[in-house]
């Protein structure tokens, strides 16, 4: 009897140079960044180098991926359940990612350092309007959730066309959404180098922002892969997914909009916390000494100048 005869139903992966290289790609371009950040000679080369590498060495891995799921029929229905429990794995890891951000973010609002006025947004600190690009960029990435979920339901009842016009709107208002987020920065009074706000604010919106541009990508290679025919009503795995990210990066977005554009924005109406979080008059005692009562003038002045 032949030993070639696959007796079970996982997929035992073929040896690949794609681990090793891109793990060396992944420390090539940390290393870069290292030597870019500290000002050295040509650390900005070995940087992009890296990157580049590493961008090369995703794009032939998947391509692998890619065939052995849609030409070789290796992704057996075991094999799918092994890579949609790995994929949400990863999505709970890019939680807890940005949760780590959140976290940075509630603990610099909730309770202001005395460094930075005891106040939230720190003086000098002129924020966006929470009702003009930060709500419009709210409402396009809402409506991509509604166009890659009707693209979802479309293929599984095999309607293909209708399927590549929602895949194509999902694109379209994803890259509205990324212009947007640009026009936005160039537009900020404040930088990443702004203390605490200006931290919390880039880091918040720019790994957002990389997300988005990861899942446009992901979603680019569904609608090309879908052209070619790779999907069907019953097997599109990787559609799925990609999916399964673009909704993750909704959420996201929504609690960044309600917290961080919203809330902890000294322009709406949620200056009010602070308000009935702090006494309305403070009156200076006769027997006081001197800069105790100065002190106590300047908070009166100081707190009748946010009423």
């Amino acid at each position: 009897m032949s030993n070639s005869i696959k007796r079970h139903p996982f997929h035992l992966v073929d040896p690949s140079p794609w681990p090793l290289l891109a793990s060396f790609s992944a420390l090539t371009l940390t290393f870069g960044a290292v030597l870019y950040f500290h000002g050295y000679n040509d650390g900005e080369q070995v940087l992009i180098s890296g990157f580049l590498t590493l961008v090369l060495i995703a794009i032939l891995w998947w391509r692998d991926v890619i065939r052995e799921a849609t030409f070789l029929g290796n992704h057996t229905l075991k094999v799918q359940y092994g890579l949609r429990f790995g994929m949400l794995l990863f999505i709970i890891s890019e939680v807890m990612f940005f949760v780590s951000f959140f976290w940075a973010f509630f603990h610099s609002s909730i309770s202001p350092s005395v460094e930075i006025g005891g106040v939230w947004p720190p003086h000098g600190i002129i924020t966006f309007s929470t009702w003009g690009v930060p709500f419009l960029n709210t409402i396009i990435l809402v409506l991509s959730g509604f166009t890659v979920t009707w693209a979802h339901k479309a293929i599984c009842i095999s309607k293909f066309e209708q399927t590549r016009v929602a895949l194509l709107l999902t694109i379209f208002l994803a890259i509205m959404f990324t212009n947007l987020q640009i026009c936005e920065y160039i537009e900020s009074s404040y930088n990443i180098g702004d203390g605490i706000y200006g931290s919390v604010f880039f880091l918040l919106t720019g790994f957002h922002g990389f997300h988005v541009l990861i899942g446009t990508i992901f979603i680019v290679v569904c609608y090309f892969r879908h052209c070619s025919c790779h999907f069907s009503s019953t097997r599109h795995l990787g559609f799925e997914m990609s999916i399964w990210y673009w909704h993750f990066v909704d959420v996201v977005w929504i609690f960044l909009f309600l917290m961080l554009y919203w809330w902890g924005n000294s322009t709406d109406d949620s200056i009010f916390v602070m308000k009935f979080a702090m006494p309305t008059k403070l009156e200076p005692l006769a027997n006081e000494p001197l800069a105790l009562r100065k002190l106590s003038i300047e908070g009166s002045f100081y707190l009748k100048s946010i009423r």
